[in-house]
Formats: C-alpha cells, structure tokens, sequence
C-alpha cells in the first residue's frame, strides 16, 4: 500500500493527505457518541497542542523549505519566505474581515452582520482554519513533485501526520460544546466534522497550483505558513485560554511544538 501511494500523482497524494486529516478530524469529532462531556481543562489542553504543532509546521515544513528552495532557484532566499509570510496573513485577515463567524467561548460574532445561526458561525470559523491547513499539505506534496531537493516525500506525510494529530482536538472542540448546547449527537458530530472537508479540496488546490506553476512554491509555501500563524494567534491560542486554564493550554502547546519538531526533523 505505501509503494503504491509513493507512485501517486501529486495531487492524488494530496487528496489522500487531505481525506487523512478531515478523517482524523471525524475520529475526534465522534467522541461525541461516547460522552456529553469533556473536561474543559483538558479540551484547552490539546487545543493549546494544536496550536503549537501548527507553529511548529509552519517552521520546519514550511517557512525553512521556502528559504532554501529560492536559494536554489537564485533567488535572495528570505524574500519569497516574507512576501509569501505577509500575503497569507493577509490574506486570512481580510477573509475574517468579510466573512461572518463566531470563535469558540466568545459571545459576540466577528465580521459583518449576519442572520446565520451559532451553529452555522461557529462551523465557518473552524472551515477558515482548515483551509491553510489543506493548502500547506498540497503544496507540500506539490513541492516533492516540482523536483526540488529540498523538498522531501517525508517531509509532506510528516506535516500531513502533525496536522492530523492536531486535527483531532478540533474535531473534539468543536463537536462537544455543540452537544452541551442540547444538539443531538449526530448532528453534533456531523458539524464538528464537517468544518475540516475543505482540507482535501484546499490541498487539491495546492498541489495542483505548484505543479503547474514551479516558480510560485516558495512563495506557496510561506503563504500557507503566514495563514496558519494568523490562524493560531488570532483564533486557536484565544480560544485555549479563554476559559482561564492557561497552564494547560501552555503546556499543551510546547508539547505539540516539541513533538511537530521531532516528526519533521526525524522524518525528513
């Protein structure tokens, strides 16, 4: 099964990439069928993990393969990295701007005025969170296809694993306090898994975008970095500590810091 995937096109390998993570997504989601409850100590926890995994992706298996790729390429190598790294904060910034949406633990909505329910809010701030999420894993994947040296198989399933591994805390985050809120267990999970299937269409986008056009990767892939920081600074990191457990949610994300590092590096 492994050689067979090594033979996939590019933007097939991404697609199952992406399917991973939105199934590590419904894995988490489907706690929900055990239990009403999850402690919120532990929930701020691992949403504090997820966040420093997605830092830490955004580094090794991102930000350091753009430098080196415009290095080989000719290029000044920081200077796709930082337009790349500005254009996707940007980028999520303007798409947070427009676009209605409700964070986790907040009470007022962010955006302009809609008439959406919470539900239907809450699910559009995870499905804005997903999407430099699948993009980082098409672009990977695309990167190893373009041929460049330092662009390495094990570096895109190694950021495919992170970002699954950090995919299923919210998958939990999302589907137990819409359960609290009186939702039936399967609605709950189906919109706590719901949120994460824009990452297989995302990566798709990606994979197929670096492929057809080589010279944008570095920026590619600073673009996705510049997005998921955005994402953890503006939305995961408040989320985490919006209940006062900051102990964990620190903890939680040198932890997902330290393990993302590990997998990168030992894989690579």
């Amino acid at each position: 099964m492994i050689e067979s995937f090594l033979t996939l096109p590019a933007v097939l390998q991404a697609l199952i990439a992406g399917c991973f993570t939105w199934g590590i997504t419904a894995l988490g989601a489907s706690v929900v069928f055990l239990t009403r409850t999850v402690n919120q100590r532990l929930l701020d926890g691992m949403m504090g993990f997820a966040a420093g995994v997605m830092i830490a992706a955004s580094f090794w298996s991102l930000l350091i393969p753009s430098i080196r790729m415009a290095g080989e390429s000719g290029n000044i190598p920081w200077l796709p990295a930082a337009v790349g790294f500005a254009a996707g904060w940007i980028f999520l910034w303007v798409l947070h701007l427009v676009i209605p949406h409700l964070h986790f633990g907040f009470s007022e909505a962010e955006g302009p005025k809609s008439s959406l329910g919470r539900t239907t809010l809450l699910v559009i701030a995870i499905t804005l969170h997903n999407i430099p999420e699948g993009l980082a894993i098409g672009v990977a994947f695309g990167a190893v296809a373009a041929g460049f040296s330092s662009a390495a198989l094990a570096g895109a399933v190694a950021l495919t694993i992170g970002i699954g591994i950090q995919n299923f805390p919210e998958g939990l985050a999302i589907s137990m306090p819409l359960r609290r809120e009186g939702m039936t267990r399967f609605r709950s999970f189906w919109y706590g898994q719901l949120s994460a299937v824009v990452e297989p269409v995302a990566a798709v986008a990606g994979a197929a975008a670096v492929i057809v056009a080589q010279p944008i990767l570095p920026y590619a892939l600073a673009f996705a970095a510049g997005a998921m920081v955005f994402v953890v600074i503006e939305e995961v990191l408040p989320e985490s500590q919006v209940h006062g457990y900051d102990g964990p949610a620190i903890s939680g994300f040198l932890v997902g810091f330290l393990i993302m590092m590990i997998l990168d590096v030992a894989l690579a």
